[in-house]
């Protein structure tokens, strides 16, 4: 969006706003359950299952190790958002630090993120719903939750703050309940039906951390990324936070305790109750942990928490890809159509694009393919565009460090390790798309990706001379020198 739109978004911070311009409503808990929503995706809950059936044990050090690298891609987007609060997103500061062309690139890929992660949620929703009604034809769950999704936009931003703060508290009290209840299981030596006890040491009296070798240790991180996906979701909301220099800080400071709690406590309950060999790749782990145990009414309860989980992980997609659609459309890249807002300051077209998008999902589901199968196909496609999306985040800040080094000097919120860290970090993300070529689904994925940038360089080629872009353009370099 333009640096005018953000001058007079920040007019009214207290949560007023023109007629025409978003409104800042999300206070600093929304902001913070938001943060935490994003963090804990339909990956752990979906996909860990396949996670944990090729790497054992050690896929509690994947999940560990991914967190540890994309804490330094937040800091780097936190402060350089909070260098200049007219930045809005990670799309406005990689257009002006790198180039008009990778703000195009930026937020039209951020956009693909989305939907494709929302077609992975609703491919996920219909393999939960087939838990109680497994005869149920799948587009049916699959069309509701995309008709829900429009019904949950369509208010104001602040009724979406409080549907995504109740939708995260469910998760936070699911995964802290399933932690406590492994614990109390392991405590007291609880025996499933098949015979398995539940103990600290089914970790490693099975081969081992890593029982399947160094090749299935790398295995774990191709669908185990996907989990994290949404961790940058806080950096969508900054237009409509209340009080960014608070509220970002303390969201991506907090990320490491809600791996450490969240992705690791629940895998190594999960694990301690159930040996990993039994765990079944094409089912969640957190249902079967109960249904394995024998409690059937717990196992549909952790089913419904893991639905909603699902919801609220495409719910909060479809809201930043409106979001991210709006303020292309305020820059020229995208018509502008997508910049009208509702009476309620919602960017309604752009909403109505995005959901039409997700009925994607009812071509896949009907291809052919297990919800497995489509899921790891989605997934993986999701996961190298965000990969691709916090790149350039790492390679804006490289920018902004060599540009601005008086505002990192100033900055009270400064990313640990600097540039060097960046290097690191984009070192791992190649590590990541190695491992991707060593299975023959996520391999697939990999070659088919490309075929989306090809597409955005033909759309930018066209784009770049529209002479709506190259005003709009130039006024965010003005207003922003000044």
């Amino acid at each position: 969006m333009t640096i005018q739109h953000g001058l007079q978004a920040a007019a009214t911070a207290q949560g007023g706003a023109d007629e025409g311009h978003l409104e800042r409503n999300l206070s600093n808990r929304h902001i913070q359950l938001i943060s935490i929503g994003g963090a804990i995706g339909t990956g752990l809950f979906m996909g860990s299952g396949k996670t944990i059936a090729l790497a054992g044990p050690s896929v509690i050090f994947v999940y560990m190790i991914i967190g540890f690298f994309l804490y330094f891609v937040m800091r780097a987007m936190g402060e350089i958002l909070l260098s200049n609060l007219h930045y809005k997103s990670f799309a406005d500061f990689a257009a002006d630090l790198i180039g008009p062309w990778a703000g195009f690139f930026v937020g039209w890929t951020y956009w693909f993120c989305w939907i494709v992660t929302g077609i992975a949620d609703i491919v996920a929703i219909t393999g939960y719903v087939a838990f109680w009604w497994p005869d149920l034809q799948l587009w049916i769950p699959a069309l509701a939750t995309i008709v829900l999704l429009l019904v949950l936009n369509l208010p104001s931003v602040k009724a979406f703050g409080e549907l995504e703060f109740w939708f995260a508290i469910i998760k936070i009290v699911a995964i802290a309940t399933l932690v406590v209840m492994g614990l109390v299981m392991v405590l007291r030596g609880f025996v499933s039906p098949n015979g398995s006890t539940a103990q600290l040491s089914n970790l490693w009296n099975d081969g081992g951390m890593f029982p399947t070798g160094f090749m299935g240790f790398v295995a774990g991180f191709q669908i185990a990324v996907f989990a994290f996906v949404g961790i940058e979701l806080v950096g969508t909301t900054a237009a409509e936070a209340k009080d960014p220099e608070t509220t970002l800080p303390r969201a991506i400071r907090a990320i490491p305790i809600r791996v450490m709690l969240f992705y690791v406590g629940a895998l190594v309950a999960i694990m301690a109750v159930t040996p990993w060999r039994e765990i079944v790749p094409g089912h969640s782990p957190f249902v079967e942990m109960f249904t394995l145990a024998g409690l059937a009414i717990a196992a549909s309860v952790v089913n419904f928490v893991v639905l909603t989980s699902a919801t609220s992980s495409a719910n909060s997609g479809i809201y930043s890809t409106s979001r991210m659609v709006y303020g292309l459309a305020q820059e020229g890249d995208a018509p502008s159509i997508f910049s009208r807002l509702s009476r309620r300051h919602v960017p309604v077209n752009a909403l109505l694009f995005s959901c039409l998008f997700l009925l994607s999902s009812l071509i896949l589901l009907f291809s052919g393919e297990t919800v497995l199968a489509a899921f790891t196909l989605v997934t993986t496609i999701s996961a190298l565009l965000f990969m691709f999306v916090w790149a350039m985040i790492l390679v804006s800040y490289m920018a902004y460090r060599r540009k601005h080094p008086e505002l990192h000097a100033a900055s009270k919120f400064k990313m640990p390790g600097g540039v060097p860290m960046c290097w690191a970090v984009l070192a791992f993300f190649g590590f990541i798309l190695w491992a991707l070529t060593q299975q023959p689904d996520t391999m697939e994925a990999l070659i088919v990706t490309p075929v989306w940038f090809i597409a955005l360089g033909v759309a930018w080629f066209f784009v770049r001379q529209r002479p709506r872009h190259l005003k709009q353009y130039e006024a965010f370099k003005h207003e922003l020198a000044e």
